[in-house]
């Protein structure tokens, strides 16, 4: 059986043809040994056929395509254009040696090409990426080297380029840095307690909080300027106004020595740093929250901002935490005790990082290590429905921390929590609604946003016959002539109206009164504006009003 040989280059799909294999032998060792003589190897294997890419982004997509195991449409007309064509009902008579299992069974499903990867074919497609560029007599080596470095740092550049809100590089970093303010902040702040404390030590006793202390020791800067007057702004700082008082009082009877005006500029200055650097953490935390809420969700959702973050930064990434199993993400953190143990044989820890979840300490002593065992449970299918999941929702996290609420009342008090699988559907069905939700809202966008539109087109072109209009009224200002010939018309087109609530009026007061002439008058009148077709149309009404009259 012939044996024909896929090697995808940086330049192009090429393929060879192993019809020599006997004179290198069938045997490995045989093969590696012709693999470094090219004279050897080039009666074994000869160039078929070469299709060079059309360009660089070409060779990008026809890369990323080989390491999905996916044959393109150009790799599958380039094989069947080359390749010999077996007759109807009977196999292939050949066999296509591939680099990628992947690729060769995607391959065989398609054309129906029978596809080999062993080692004998790994070793010959090496002897190929050896001596390439000496089958190509118009490529050259330096040629294939550019292509490679070019497509290796755009191949590289695509596998890093992936979703911005996403990236949980940013969570680890910005949860190590948050670390280290914490540290930096106490360590400033102790700091800024010693020194101000030599010139104001009862401020200490009054005030616990580092950020406030902080603050007061850049308001006070000198204790002796301290006055009733203060007391306001004192109190806006503490939030209290008693400990406000107490601090004036105690600013009057102080025991701290006196320091120079450079001595207390210095501790002010530093009192301020502390305080950015306070408020730069605050900062930092809500950034924190926003990232892990686009990141991880769920995870969020279920243990917490800061805990999950410290889980992600000790995986190293969010997809390492999802690949590891429910069991190594319970000690996670808790290596050197886990080793510790393994090698004393004494008992293994119970938990790591998830130790400072509130579950685990809302749960009793006894009853610790269970609940560290669930909720490590729950934290596995969270971070594996953020990491592979294409949507970014919620609603999985807050169910499963239904779950573990219910499992914390089950070891409490007994109550049966509900199961996994009641719980998942109730979550599955609660996002498809949202979706829906979502998808109407839209609609309902869509059909206001086009009656607003109608109705704008509707205004415009009411705007338009208005404009059209006024100068016509423009025109009628300056010729009164042409208004008494609208006015006669609009006339006419009432008169008929008129005429007979006229007629019914006249037959009316004539019955009462007697008096038909004066309405026959009026009517005279009227019928003078009008044109000669609507004098004739009201005189056959008075001759029908007369007949009616002497019948």
């Amino acid at each position: 059986m012939a044996l024909y040989l896929l090697f995808e280059s940086a330049s192009g799909y090429g393929l060879f043809h192993a019809y020599g294999i006997d004179e290198i032998g069938q045997s490995m060792d045989a093969v590696r040994a012709s693999v470094v003589d090219l004279d050897r190897f080039g009666k074994a294997v000869k160039l078929a056929a070469f299709t060079p890419f059309s360009s660089a982004v070409d060779a990008l997509n026809q890369c990323n395509a080989i390491s999905e195991g996916i044959m393109t449409d150009e790799l599958r007309s380039f094989l069947e254009l080359n390749l010999p064509k077996p007759k109807e009902g009977k196999k292939a008579k050949y066999s296509l040696g591939v680099v990628e299992p992947k690729v060769g069974s995607h391959i065989s499903e398609v054309t129906g090409i029978p596809c080999q990867s062993n080692e004998f074919v790994q070793e010959l497609l090496r002897g190929v990426r050896l001596h390439f560029d000496r089958f190509i007599s118009e490529l050259k080596k330096s040629d294939l080297e550019k292509a490679q470095l070019g497509l290796g740092h755009s191949y590289s550049r695509a596998k890093v380029k992936f979703n911005v809100n996403r990236v949980d590089n940013m969570v680890i970093q910005a949860i190590f840095l948050l670390d280290t303010l914490d540290k930096d902040i106490n360590s400033f702040s102790m700091r800024v307690r010693e020194w101000f404390g030599w010139h104001f030590p009862e401020l200490v006793k009054i005030v616990n909080d580092n950020y406030i202390y902080a603050k007061l020791a850049d308001y006070i800067k000198d204790k002796s300027e301290l006055a009733e007057k203060d007391i306001s702004k004192l109190a806006d700082l503490i939030g209290d106004e008693d400990k406000a008082k107490e601090v004036v009082e105690a600013a009057k009877a102080s025991m701290g020595q006196d320091l120079s005006e450079v001595d207390l500029m210095n501790v002010k200055q530093f009192a301020q740093r502390v305080m950015n650097l306070s408020e730069y953490r605050k900062n930092l935390y809500e950034y924190l929250v926003t990232k892990m809420n686009d990141i991880a969700p769920n995870l969020t959702s279920l243990i917490g901002e800061v805990v999950g973050a410290r889980l992600i930064s000790h995986a190293g990434s969010l997809s390492n935490l999802a690949k590891c199993p429910a069991s190594t993400l319970q000690i996670l953190g808790a290596e050197k005790a886990l080793f510790r143990a393994l090698k004393t044989r004494g008992n293994t820890p119970k938990y790591g990082l998830i130790f400072h979840s509130s579950f685990i300490g809302r749960a009793s002593t006894k009853n610790k290590g269970r609940m560290a065992r669930y909720l490590a449970n729950k934290c596995s299918i969270a971070s594996r429905i953020d990491c592979y999941s294409e949507s970014a929702t919620a609603v999985f996290g807050q169910k499963l921390r239904e779950q573990v609420e219910e499992r914390l009342d089950f070891y409490d008090k007994g109550v049966a929590p509900r199961k996994n699988l009641d719980v998942m559907k109730a979550a599955i069905d609660s996002m498809v609604n949202d979706a829906t939700n979502d998808v109407d809202d839209g609609e309902k966008v869509d059909a206001s946003a086009k009656k607003s539109k109608k109705k704008k087109s509707k205004a415009e072109a009411d705007g338009e016959a208005m404009d059209l209009d006024k100068p016509s009224n423009v025109a009628d200002e300056a010729e009164p002539g042409t208004e008494k010939k609208k006015k006669k018309k609009h006339k006419l087109e009432e008169e008929p109206q008129e005429q007979e609530k006229s007629a019914a009026r006249a037959n009316g007061d004539a019955e009462e009164n007697g008096t038909p002439k004066k309405k026959k008058k009026k009517s005279r009148d009227v019928s003078e504006d009008a044109e000669p077709k609507t004098a004739t149309e009201g005189k056959k009404k008075k001759k029908k009003s007369k007949t009616e009259d002497s019948d």
